[in-house]
């Protein structure tokens, strides 16, 4: 049994996904504008949608990252998560497989692990489909 999460529908761009990110306050939406495009530059293979009303990216039809904002932070998550390294320590989150980086306005963020995060999730995924998982 497959433990990726899959989603159908994903498309190389989500018009819906621009438009959720346009409609969030403005230092969250900045924060998650911002770590979303990175996750679409992780390749030609990204595929995204909205999922549980919040943008999430792809890989085929597996889900490998998300933003979401909430009332004072922005949620980037990974949906195997608990398989990533994190020298930086910069993952919550005790669920079976997802983990999470919480970002609030004016908080330093680190971004080069929060970027070394993005990077090995999407090749996460990818090895994980290569495998026939």
């Amino acid at each position: 049994m497959s433990t990726l999460l899959r989603f159908d529908g994903g498309t190389p761009r989500d018009a819906a996904i621009d438009r959720w990110l346009d409609s969030r306050p403005a230092e969250l939406g900045v924060i998650a504008r911002t770590w979303f495009a990175r996750i679409r530059q992780c390749g030609a293979d990204v595929r995204e949608l909205m999922h549980d009303g919040c943008p999430t990216a792809c890989v085929e039809d597996a889900a490998f990252a998300y933003v979401n904002v909430y009332r004072a932070h922005v949620n980037v998550g990974f949906f195997r998560g608990h398989a990533l390294p994190d020298p930086a320590g910069l993952l919550e989150g005790a669920g079976r497989f997802m983990r999470h980086v919480k970002l609030r306005p004016g908080v330093a963020v680190d971004a080069e692990a929060l970027e070394a995060l993005v990077v090995a999730a999407h090749a996460d995924i990818v090895a994980r489909l290569a495998r026939g998982e």
